[in-house]
């Protein structure tokens, strides 16, 4: 199996408590030992929201658990820019320009994507993003 990055859209909803299909799969890989995966975006994105210290604390000790996708970060913004302006070329314009950066580290780390944010979704239109479903 390929690795899994899980976007924050599912991470807030599994951390919170929701359940729906993203959280339901995520669970579901956690189980079986699936190589989930996190990039430095995604840490910072989750553990900001985070109002309580001792929470904070206890979500970063779980996130330190799995591996983080590395990519050279000039590369990534010269890849997530490049990647956006191939999109908007096309006559789609990406509301979360770091959702590109995202994307950029699951192409060049061959990961798919679980996710719970339609702009994926237009992402994977017009890109090679895998998503997990």
């Amino acid at each position: 199996m390929n690795k899994v990055l899980v976007d924050t859209s599912v991470w807030i909803d599994f951390l919170n408590g929701r359940t729906n299909k993203q959280t339901t799969l995520f669970k579901l890989l956690i189980e079986e030992d699936a190589p989930v995966v996190l990039c430095p975006l995604i840490i910072q994105e989750v553990l900001q929201g985070i109002k309580a210290d001792r929470d904070f604390h206890q979500v970063k000790d779980v996130l330190s658990g799995f591996e983080v996708l590395k990519v050279d970060p000039e590369e990534g913004a010269y890849g997530a820019a490049a990647l956006y302006r191939s999109i908007r070329k096309q006559g789609i314009t990406i509301r979360k320009s770091y959702d590109c950066l995202i994307t950029f580290y699951c192409i060049s780390c061959n990961a798919s994507l679980l996710h719970n944010d339609t702009n994926f979704n237009r992402i994977a239109q017009y890109s090679p993003l895998e998503i997990y479903t």
